[in-house]
């Protein structure tokens, strides 16, 4: 890669200065590696075609549209200015490049040294006002020297059609201009006529068979339509229809809430071995013996007060949920003030454990339910005595409730944050009834003392490396670009490394009692920690780390990455991605995803890097990711009408939540579904299983229904 790097400057120096070396008459010569002739025509229904027309000069070649990393620039189109008109599939070439060893480059390439065109399609969306201008750019090189990347510019108006536009203005919402752009799409190909004045020749049969490396890939698109096509039948809505094959993931919910709970069950283990909860159980459960003059009341005030502690908890959840939504609440997970004042909580509070200062609640409080508790009687005395608690353990407690929270809220599921907190709140509140019932465990129970301390320098750690989840997932969310992978995991490897190093005593903070002898499971806890760390060093050249992949930011982001199994998707807009899928006449794969997304990771590192899956997705499919969270400003904001409530959808991500929901009737993610080109189900959906067997059955039999169908 170095040496590459090393020879294209060296060329595109060379470029640069040959001008100085080659003077006649003391006027440089500028050297042009192509001559290009720009036309434009439209058709009535608003599709305008913009064709370059290209001839390399002498001896040059001018590169191709699809290159691979490393190499020259591509050719290609960037808009600058691009009003009520939006692109309408990828660019084409044609006839089809010609295949050599470049030696400037030392590798393969795509490219063209006789006449040859470059085609662009857009809609135009607004007839009456729109604006197009931009630069096509190439670069050329012969065997002595190269140009740098080369601009041709070029803007076309409304007062410059060609023909006279039958078709008005859509209005907002409605799907009219996809309507007519997926059907031009799906109806017409690149049909550039040759005569004996024009530049370009008429390509010979064989080249009028797209290269089978250009079908294998598309570019990428950045652009998305500011429309929703409710009334396209590509957006018609097939919940029925996947039901019809069984599907199981549109009442799926209940897995999904299974993991919750277990998921809070645990942090509130986590939480009974804080030095704000441990030490109050055996003082919890002798009060209540001592205060009660029989053993069975003391058993029934025990089990009131664990009761008591979870509806607290539960209440909680369902507070939260009631003020803010489910909807909202997955907003929020995603909102970059949330999660980095969440970040920066999770930063405080680990701080906090290390020992640098202590975070209570007001004495005030307390001291107020402590009266309330005294002064009153019965099943509200015990209540308050409940709720004391609650407060007193919340500098242990936020941190594992407030992260069970986020990742509740992220799944999407209205009764997540109440089903996590009934998880986090019986573990807690366990061991009081069960001690109450059981008075002789207690004599078994380890005593309060430094080991209470190491488990809150161990949390601080885990908060300090989850805190950085929460701000990636802004960084990703906007784009900011801060947190790459790299940088992630390399924070993540010191993290984990000085954990190890504490684990095994080479590091003490204030409140640690020294260690005098290293007990084998804390010898083991630091052994799993470094070799943890370990284990993530190849993460910085690219490797999957399929462990972490949860809670790392993609490959995608990484700036040094010699991995190259990841599945890129080709389209990250519907509606053009179905135009495309319908040009090339292939089934359609949906990947609905996030930034934020768990599981949706989980899936990219463990299953999509699959050989096998990765060939059948890259080579039978076209492949459409749709982000639901990203927060990226959509040009026109659009108006919709959902549950008899209207809504406005300003960011991308809201309109591919929308499109998911009004579609197929789902909101969860990953959710994977497979479309023909009219938009119907080839299968069932799929969720998030990592079974990489089922998912390469899964699309094998979505390959054999399109193919019974053709």
């Amino acid at each position: 890669m170095k040496r590459k790097t090393t020879r294209l400057f060296l060329l595109l120096t060379l470029a640069v200065l040959a001008p100085l070396a080659q003077k006649s008459d003391a006027v440089a010569q500028i050297v042009e590696a192509a001559s290009w002739q720009i036309e434009h025509s439209n058709t009535s229904d608003g599709v305008l075609t913009l064709t370059f027309k290209g001839r390399p000069t002498g001896d040059f070649h001018v590169y191709g549209i699809e290159l691979p990393d490393g190499g020259p620039t591509p050719t290609g189109i960037e808009l600058d200015e691009s009003k009520g008109i939006k692109p309408l599939g990828p660019v084409t070439a044609s006839p089809a490049p010609e295949t050599h060893h470049d030696p400037n480059f030392d590798m393969d390439l795509q490219w063209y040294s006789k006449p040859f065109t470059v085609t662009q399609k857009f809609q135009i969306t607004d007839p009456k006002n729109f604006s197009l201008a931009g630069d096509l750019i190439y670069m050329g090189c012969n065997d002595n020297t190269c140009t740098p990347p080369t601009r041709v510019s070029f803007s076309v108006t409304a007062d410059d059609l060609t023909t006279p536009l039958k078709m008005s203005a859509p209005k907002e919402g409605t799907g009219a201009e996809d309507k007519s752009t997926t059907a031009e799409a799906a109806s017409t190909t690149d049909t550039a006529t040759a005569s004996e004045e024009e530049v370009v020749e008429e390509p010979s049969e064989a080249a009028e068979v797209a290269d089978e490396e250009e079908t294998q890939k598309a570019a990428a698109s950045t652009v998305v339509s500011t429309e929703v096509g409710e009334d396209n039948p590509i957006w018609t809505p097939i919940i029925s229809e996947l039901k019809e094959y069984g599907d199981r993931n549109l009442q799926a919910t209940d897995s999904s809430l299974w993991t919750i709970f277990i998921l809070g069950f645990l942090g509130g283990l986590i939480a009974l071995l804080t030095p704000c909860v441990w030490p109050m159980i055996p003082m919890t459960v002798s009060f209540f013996l001592k205060r009660s003059q029989s053993r069975k009341k003391a058993i029934s005030d025990a089990i009131i007060y664990g009761i008591s502690i979870i509806v607290i908890y539960l209440a909680l959840g369902l507070i939260i949920t009631g003020i803010f939504g489910a909807s909202a609440l997955n907003s929020m997970a995603t909102n970059a003030v949330f999660n980095i004042i969440f970040f920066l909580l999770l930063v405080v509070f680990a701080v906090s454990f290390f020992g640098a200062f202590e975070l209570v609640l007001p004495q005030s409080w307390t001291n107020k339910l402590d009266s309330k508790a005294e002064s009153t009687g019965g099943l509200l005395s015990i209540f308050f005595m409940a709720f004391t608690l609650v407060l007193v353990s919340f500098s242990c407690t936020g941190p594992i409730i407030g992260t069970l929270l986020v990742d509740a809220a992220s799944r999407g599921d209205v009764f997540g944050p109440a089903i996590g907190m009934f998880g986090f709140a019986l573990a807690l509140a366990l061991p009081f009834s069960l001690f109450a019932i059981f008075p002789n465990w207690l004599q078994s129970v380890p005593k309060s003392g430094g080991w209470m301390n190491s488990v809150k320098v161990v949390l601080a750690f885990l908060e300090l490396a989850l805190s950085l989840k929460f701000l990636s997932v802004a960084d990703l969310a906007y784009g900011w670009g801060i947190l790459d992978r790299e940088v992630f995991v390399s924070l993540w490897i010191v993290i984990f490394a000085l954990l190890g190093l504490y684990l095994l005593g080479k590091i003490t903070f204030p409140n640690d009692t020294p260690v005098e002898r290293l007990s084998v499971s804390r010898l083991f806890m630091g052994i799993i920690s470094l070799a943890f760390a370990v284990y993530m060093i190849p993460g910085l050249w690219g490797a999957p780390l399929k462990s972490i992949s949860a809670f790392a930011p993609p490959l995608s982001t990484q700036d040094f990455n010699l991995y190259d199994a990841e599945v890129h998707p080709q389209f990250e807009d519907y509606d053009l991605g179905m135009a495309y899928a319908a040009q090339r006449g292939k089934p359609v794969l949906i990947d609905f995803s996030g930034y934020g997304c768990v599981n949706c990771r989980k899936m990219e590192a463990s299953v999509w890097t699959d050989p096998k899956v990765k060939d059948i997705i890259d080579n039978q499919f076209v492949l459409i990711t749709l982000i639901v969270d990203d927060k990226t400003q959509l040009p026109e904001m659009i108006e919709i009408t959902e549950n008899g409530q209207k809504r406005k959808l300003k960011t991308i991500g809201d309109k591919w939540s929308y499109f998911q929901r009004y579609k197929f009737g789902s909101n969860a993610q990953p959710f994977y579904v497979m479309l023909d080109q009219a938009g119907q189900p080839l299968g069932s959906s799929y969720g998030f299983d990592q079974d990489v067997n089922q998912y390469i059955d899964w699309l094998n039999s979505g390959l054999t229904e399109y193919k019974n169908q053709e």
